[in-house]
């Protein structure tokens, strides 16, 4: 599957210390894994996790899932040795935590060589820099890392997440402005379905990509929300219909749902099917 049809509806945080959590992730049914070394490890389990990731990633059985080691942040102790323990793993790309600049990207490009890299947005220098952290050659991908994001803006937590628009707008727009996956920050109470779908839907709407998540409940709701719906490749499929039947007429214009139809809606059109497409071949 290529890169630019890859889905990325569900990215799930999985701690890369944990053998047994590594094992059940083969059997979930997300799009992309982030093999976390960062957050979800302590720091006495920091060095020991490498080992236990690189045997899992070994020992395979991910499938078709994107394979993200998060490590820690270059200002820590363990941020460049997980890079160089873990460059030759087999992992899809590398996401690093704390991304203030392009040059950060570009440090950790000196240890992995050409592997793809992502960057967790997630400090006010980070979502001001982002154009040009999106601009780096190897950068493939954001991640919103809302929780630290909220801690530094110091605002307040809002179910509409109105304080964080300009940020979440921002990266959007360095994103799409360099042909970036932009993935939305993740929703911490898992239990909270009605609250999950709600952002989920919110981040399909601004023009996320997937949703970051914490707890494997969380993976059918976020796969629901930023899948294509049926009305959407029906739609998809009339418009692309329409145009070219009166393309080949050659006569006045094509109209569906009494609404016009030009070449950025058959493009887009064209997306979404082939996003849905993407998807189909992903499940099965």
């Amino acid at each position: 599957m290529t890169a630019d049809l890859r889905p990325y509806r569900s990215v799930l945080y999985i701690p890369g210390s944990k053998e047994r959590a590594l094992d059940k992730a083969r059997g979930l049914p997300v799009d992309a894994i982030i093999f976390d070394l960062e957050d979800a490890v302590t720091p006495d389990a920091k060095v020991a996790a490498r080992d236990t990731l690189k045997a899992a990633l070994a020992q395979g059985g991910f499938g078709a899932r994107a394979k993200i080691i998060r490590i820690n942040a270059f200002d820590t102790e363990w941020g460049r040795a997980d890079a160089e323990a873990l460059k030759d793993a087999g992992a899809d790309a590398f996401l690093l935590p704390k991304v203030n600049s392009a040059a950060d990207i570009q440090a950790l490009a000196d240890i992995v060589g050409d592997a793809d890299i992502w960057a967790m947005i997630e400090t006010p220098l980070g979502v001001l820099n982002a154009l040009e952290i999106a601009a780096h050659p190897q950068l493939k991908g954001f991640v919103a890392g809302t929780n630290d994001l909220a801690k530094e803006l110091n605002c307040r937590y809002r179910p509409d997440r109105l304080p964080m628009q300009a940020a979440l707008q921002t990266m959007l727009l360095a994103a799409r402005a360099h042909g970036v996956i932009a993935i939305d920050g993740v929703y911490n109470q898992f239990k909270d379905e009605e609250g999950l779908k709600a952002e989920c839907d919110q981040g399909r709407d601004l023009g996320f990509d997937g949703k970051t998540l914490i707890h494997p409940a969380q993976v059918d709701i976020a796969n629901a929300a930023f899948a294509p719906s049926e009305a959407e490749i029906d739609l998809a499929r009339r418009q692309i219909a329409a145009f070219e039947q009166t393309e080949a007429s050659g006569q006045g214009v094509a109209v569906v749902d009494g609404k016009i139809v030009e070449n950025l809606h058959v493009e887009t059109a064209k997306k979404t099917l082939a996003k849905a497409d993407a998807i189909a071949a992903m499940s099965a």
